[in-house]
């Protein structure tokens, strides 16, 4: 009976430290509270396969090409409240998109872009950058939920048309294309 006794008072005095473990375990502190804040910023950037394109002129020629095509990768994230993205190529000047720096000039209207294998078009718009009368709009891409981050490709052949310029004289002609990219509220 002793030994019985015992046992019942070992069990009783097991179950009392459990309990007592068990209850220890339900211990909570209070929450402390952690602020977090992530920023994704808008970002719009153009980026050229090359920066460089080189013409062999030939007097009264239409058909004189670029020496390379050009790809312009155009890469965004927008807000919700954009509209749509424009890419426009564009020259300082209407008049002198090419010049020798001797006063012989060749206009915007006799440079000509094929934009992803489209039409040949040349640079008589006025854009939002630029010259007046001397850009292209590229494209022209809606913005929605769907690609408020995404990407867009202009692969854009250049040709300089001297047919209009008989009396152009020899001589090396520079100039600067630009193309740029805008979102639009």
């Amino acid at each position: 009976m002793k030994t019985r006794v015992l046992q019942i008072a070992a069990l009783v005095l097991a179950a009392i430290t459990f309990t007592a473990t068990f209850a220890s375990a339900q211990l909570n502190s209070g929450a402390q509270p952690i602020t977090l804040a992530a920023n994704l910023s808008e970002s719009l950037t153009v980026t050229l396969s090359a920066s460089a394109v080189n013409f062999t002129l030939a007097a009264g020629s239409a058909a004189n090409a670029g020496s390379t095509n050009i790809t312009a990768t155009t890469a965004w994230v927008l807000k919700p409240s954009r509209t749509a993205i424009g890419v426009y190529a564009y020259f300082a000047s209407a008049a002198a998109a090419l010049t020798d720096g001797a006063g012989d000039n060749i206009p915007s209207s006799d440079f000509f872009i094929a934009d992803n294998a489209g039409a040949s078009t040349a640079l008589t718009a006025t854009v939002p950058f630029g010259g007046a009368l001397a850009g292209l709009q590229l494209a022209n891409v809606p913005i929605t939920a769907a690609n408020r981050s995404a990407t867009r490709t202009d692969a854009m052949a250049f040709n300089i048309n001297l047919s209009t310029l008989p009396t152009l004289p020899a001589a090396t002609y520079t100039g600067t294309l630009n193309i740029q990219a805008q979102a639009t509220p």
